[in-house]
């Protein structure tokens, strides 16, 4: 649902703005591979929070430094792609990763206080 939504927002901002370019050429890629990795993370804490709370915050910080190296990696190749970064790229880049980053971590957090009250 939240992935929709931005979806939504994202198509209509060209719209709002059509002399300004918000986006680079190839934003849906970006958008998926965030998207992705999110739910990748997402995923492996939520199983490692249900087997065990304890093991869980663990699975928590490991899957924020492999998404992190994986955001790297996909920053590293887009600017040897790209011949270079530019300011709409970064400010593309770093506002998708913040807001995934929020929606991931209040998810688990909802998680947790579920499991606290158990």
């Amino acid at each position: 649902m939240f992935i929709g939504l931005l979806m939504g927002i994202i198509a209509v901002l060209p719209l709002i703005f059509p002399e300004k370019q918000l986006l680079v050429n190839n934003f849906w890629v970006m958008f998926g591979f965030l998207a992705g990795i999110t739910y990748v993370a997402y995923l492996l804490v939520d199983i490692g929070i249900k087997r065990d709370p304890e093991v869980g915050i663990m699975a928590i910080m490991g899957s924020i430094a492999v998404k992190m190296i994986f955001c790297m990696a996909f920053v590293l190749i887009y600017s040897i792609k790209a011949k270079g970064l530019g300011v709409i790229f970064l400010l593309n880049f770093f506002s998708l990763y913040l807001l995934f980053s929020v929606f991931e971590v209040s998810c688990l957090l909802r998680n947790l206080r579920h499991q606290n009250l158990k």
